[in-house]
């Protein structure tokens, strides 16, 4: 009788594999380990602009009261154990839209009443209307071409597919403000990784923001939860805001495995990646910065011409053929003397050819042999008789000084 009671110990044991303070039964646990551990995290955006920087953008932020909570999360505190628990234990087959989930015996509720009082998300609803103008807008179905006229720069639109309906809008083509609002929708609003362009839904979505209609960010949310949960490859969203919410509701974890928020909306970030210098309508202080390019080579300078030598050639001599007497100071040669190729003063683009040296060194030529023509004229003795140079040649002579050919004699010294 008790061999028996063992065996049944034994076999109820080896069913229970699962942590039951985590997950509330073994389908969840199968879960988390085969498909939500394998998936990665969409975080957030915070939004950090300032008055007189994107006022457009900053005051329709404020008036929606999404500059409080919903884009104002604790940088680096993003727990994945927690999260990746929430979306293993709030699948179910049976309900495809469940609004609640046990986290470690803690009961999370994400409703849209409880996200909106969670985000202090003001809800309302005109007078005499039963949805919200979001709603109302999006059951109608608006024209394509009103909302391409609102969210793209002129001669821009919607991408076609093969039947000629609408299908995307590319970000390159978007205004300024409509592609800050398409980033924090990637993130905030309706998690996707895909960010190259915006579907038809997202950018009714996107105009609806731009016009200032009213919308229940609380159950937008909680719907896309709901979407996300149902699917095995997406990227799991709102981490942020779930592992606020466990905060909030008493859940404990001791993981340190934790996670950052995506980079922030600031003035740079808007200037590097929404900047659309084809809107007229958004300018910034400043230039914009370049999206991960490399700076261009430095260009070459032109070489000199291919007539003069080489470095291997050998320098010619200066002509023998006479030529007329020169007055002093002057020379004319009898070719022109190249000019040595512009230089550019960066350190990386100085470089100093063969052909420059040559040019150097038949400058150095020419000069030397000015003054040794020159030298004759001078010495001449002046018409008063004096013995010797003026006073007002020494000073040139004395610079002249252990410059050329071996000093001539003086004219006392010279031969009868």
């Amino acid at each position: 009788m008790a061999s028996k009671k063992r065996k049944s110990l034994a076999s109820s044991s080896s069913q229970i594999r699962f942590d039951k303070s985590r997950f509330h039964s073994q389908e969840a646990w199968d879960r988390y380990n085969d498909i939500v551990v394998p998936r990665k995290l969409l975080p957030e955006r915070n939004v950090v602009v300032y008055y007189t920087e994107f006022d457009e953008f900053k005051e329709e932020l404020k008036i929606r009261k999404w500059d409080e909570e919903l884009t104002s999360f604790a940088n680096g505190s993003i727990n994945v154990a927690i999260v990746k628990e929430f979306y293993a234990n709030l699948y179910d087959p049976e309900d495809k839209s469940p609004k609640q989930v046990r986290v470690r015996g803690h009961l999370i509720k994400f409703d849209e009443d409880t996200l909106n009082i969670f985000l202090k998300t003001p809800v309302i609803v005109e007078e005499g209307e039963n949805l919200y103008a979001y709603s109302r807008f999006a059951l109608l179905r608006p024209d394509p071409q009103e909302l391409a006229a609102k969210l793209c720069i002129l001669g821009r639109g919607f991408k076609l597919n093969v039947d000629g309906q609408p299908l995307k809008i590319l970000r390159k083509n978007m205004t300024t403000l409509a592609q800050t609002w398409s980033v924090l929708s990637f993130s905030n609003l309706v998690p996707t990784s895909h960010t190259s362009d915006v579907t038809l839904d997202r950018a009714m979505l996107i105009y609806v923001i731009i016009m200032e209609m009213d919308m229940n960010v609380g159950y937008l949310i909680s719907h896309q939860i709901s979407i996300i949960v149902q699917h095995d490859s997406s990227r799991l969203g709102f981490p942020a805001l779930i592992t606020a919410l466990c905060k909030a509701r008493g859940v404990q974890s001791n993981s340190r495995s934790l996670e950052s928020l995506s980079p922030a909306i600031n003035l740079a970030y808007i200037k590097k990646n929404c900047w659309n210098l084809d809107d007229p309508t958004v300018t910034f202080r400043g230039p914009r910065k370049a999206r991960g390019r490399r700076s261009k080579a430095p260009t070459t300078p032109a070489m000199p011409d291919t007539s003069a030598p080489s470095s291997s050639t050998t320098l010619a001599p200066p002509s023998s053929t006479p030529a007329q007497t020169p007055t002093p100071f002057s020379f004319t040669p009898s070719t022109p003397i190249p000019l040595p190729a512009p230089l550019s003063f960066g350190p990386s683009d100085f470089l100093f050819t063969p052909q420059m040296l040559y040019s150097m060194l038949q400058s150095l030529h020419m000069g030397q042999t000015i003054i040794m023509q020159s030298l004759p004229s001078i010495m001449q003795p002046s018409p008063s008789g004096g013995g010797g140079a003026s006073a007002a040649q020494e000073p040139s002579l004395l610079l002249l000084e252990g410059v050329g050919p071996p000093k001539p004699k003086s004219l006392n010294q010279r031969s009868p």
